[in-house]
């Protein structure tokens, strides 16, 4: 028999929202954890063509010292959310000191932010950025190269639309996204792939010259969607199939920036709020933390007071996994650039049974078409999840997602506003005196 989640009372791959948004607007002692790009945008080809719901902006603030973004996206430049929220607050006429920005870590967790805006990067180096600033040039440089000798049939404005799209030009996590390239070459059977190569290759020449220059420890490449980690825990990238773009970014990171190791960044600045004291220490971050689940979690049984531990509730929207045949026979690649964060909380929740809650959000219907939707049935009038976004024949994938959203983004805003705007009642209620 499947076992009920404790605050939810639902099986997995729950669809009560109205009981979802209940735990979020009652629970007091509450850390929600939020990736952004598919979760609270819709997923889009070009990222500059993003955009974000005022109305849920000023929603977050509801949640204020309860509510952190973790994502591999980040705040800033060109291509950062903050743009996006300063340009919907101008069209709608809306001061921004009233609207803020999401407080939280980017760039895979180097990359804080106050919700008034002001952004640091801990634990990184003055060498680290000025490498990182020389990246997009590199990747723009690889890319037209290409252009010129493969797609020699594109028009010299079709190269240059394409290429301003993928190269995105991130102070701490520059990237190519390949979005734009698959849309026109997906139905030509060899282009595509050897570009995924190509781009493999630049990231691999670009570690090289790191180490060359004294930064060897200093990067690594995060690959999204992805294919796991191999034995030596560098991520796989995920090969074109017919009709999935398999990996489309390749991220070139700051080592230590995985969102598993944020989940403890926001956990340790979260307790601080409460309790006054840093568990990791003041200047903690996550450039520090271990790698693996099993060290992150065992410095969270070592250093937490399991009195303070919140409900964690962790939203992501990238979660895989795809069955593949081998010399050896079938295995298992589990990947997705949220399901390591989404994996810790859960298992840190085994351990303080706080009844913390894994949030899937189905961005299978964004322009981006790399995403295996849920599968939903109905019988006696109502609808229930039947199988998530894995592959059907993993079925032992050690991660549960307790609550899913079948209609993305779009839904799950609806989802928060009105969690919010309960969670501003209850507030306003405990405000008043007794005799009110």
């Amino acid at each position: 028999m499947t076992s009920l989640h404790p605050l939810l009372q639902e099986p997995p791959l729950s669809l009560n929202q109205a009981r979802l948004a209940q735990i979020l607007a009652e629970t007091e002692n509450l850390l929600l954890i939020q990736d952004l790009d598919g979760v609270c945008m819709g997923l889009v080809k070009d990222p500059l063509q993003r955009e974000i719901d005022l109305d849920y902006v000023h929603a977050t603030q509801q949640f204020d010292g309860h509510f952190y973004v973790l994502t591999n996206g980040e705040h800033i430049g060109r291509r950062g959310v903050n743009g996006i929220i300063e340009r919907a607050a101008q069209a709608a006429g809306q001061p921004l000191a009233e609207v803020g920005y999401l407080p939280g870590l980017a760039a895979g967790g180097v990359q804080w932010q106050e919700r008034d805006g002001v952004v640091s990067h801990p634990g990184v180096s003055s060498a680290e950025l000025a490498f990182l600033a020389a990246v997009p040039e590199q990747i723009q440089a690889r890319l037209a190269a290409f252009c010129a000798d493969d797609l020699t049939a594109w028009s010299a404005a079709e190269t240059e639309t394409a290429i301003a799209a993928s190269v995105l030009d991130n102070v701490a996590s520059p990237s190519a996204n390949l979005n734009t390239f698959y849309e026109r070459l997906g139905d030509r059977a060899t282009l595509y792939p050897a570009l995924q190569q190509t781009m493999q290759s630049l990231m691999e020449t670009l570690l090289v010259k790191a180490g060359e220059q004294g930064l060897g420890e200093s990067f690594f490449v995060h690959y999204a969607p992805n294919w796991g980690r191999d034995a030596q825990g560098l991520e796989r990238l995920k090969p074109a199939t017919a009709g999935d773009s398999g990996t489309t970014d390749f991220q070139f990171m700051l080592r230590g920036a995985i969102k598993e190791a944020g989940v403890l960044a926001l956990l340790n600045r979260y307790y601080h709020q409460r309790t006054g004291q840093y568990p990791l220490g003041e200047n903690f971050s996550v450039r520090e933390a271990p790698k693996s689940q099993a060290e992150l979690l065992a410095l969270v049984r070592q250093h937490f007071d399991p009195a303070a531990m919140p409900v964690l509730v962790g939203v992501g929207d990238t979660v895989t996994s795809q069955v593949v045949d081998t010399a050896t026979g079938p295995a298992v690649r589990r990947g997705g650039s949220d399901r390591n964060f989404l994996a810790l909380i859960q298992a840190i929740d085994h351990h303080f049974q706080r009844g913390s809650l894994v949030i899937y959000v189905d961005s299978s219907g964004g322009e981006v078409k790399n995403r295996r939707p849920l599968k939903l049935i109905e019988a006696g009038g109502k609808k229930r999840a039947i199988a998530g976004p894995g592959d059907p024949r993993d079925t032992d994938d050690p991660l549960v997602l307790d609550a899913v959203i079948p209609g993305g983004h779009r839904q799950y805003i609806e989802l928060f506003i009105t969690a919010a705007q309960r969670r501003a009642v209850g507030k306003t209620a405990s405000a008043q005196p007794e005799n009110y």
